[in-house]
């Protein structure tokens, strides 16, 4: 059975070099999207969300602008859970815009999936004064 890609997009006042931090690191995304997150070698994290570990290869993106994170989920192929956040700056009106496809999380409808990002996307902005 396979799920289409949630995909979101939102208007966020701060550079693209402010944001990529909170997209990219560790750290970083322990402040708005995980409750904790470790470094496991060179391209693993593990995520924890209500003390639930959810380990995710971090693969190639560009830096300042996207990054990707490959969820691991039992005997499933890679490629298959991927949550991927880009940055893309508007050239008219110098606007930031952060995209979210999430083809790892699986709701019950397609508002309980907008409302979780539109909370996270909330406490992202609220970090960085957007």
């Amino acid at each position: 059975m396979s799920q289409t890609p949630y995909t979101f997009e939102y208007e966020i006042k701060a550079s693209p070099k402010v944001l990529y931090p909170y997209l990219s690191s560790p750290s970083g995304l322990q402040q708005w999207f995980a409750d904790k997150v470790i470094v496991r070698g060179s391209s693993e994290l593990h995520f924890y969300w209500d003390n639930e570990n959810h380990p995710a290869l971090v693969l190639p993106g560009k830096a300042n602008k996207s990054v990707k994170f490959d969820f691991k989920r039992g005997d499933s192929e890679p490629g298959k859970h991927i949550i991927e956040l880009s940055l893309d700056v508007s050239e008219v009106s110098n606007t930031t815009y952060l995209s979210i496809i999430d083809g790892a999380s699986t709701f019950k409808t397609d508002a309980d999936a907008e409302e979780l990002w539109d909370y996270l996307i909330d406490k992202l902005k609220e970090i960085v004064g957007s």
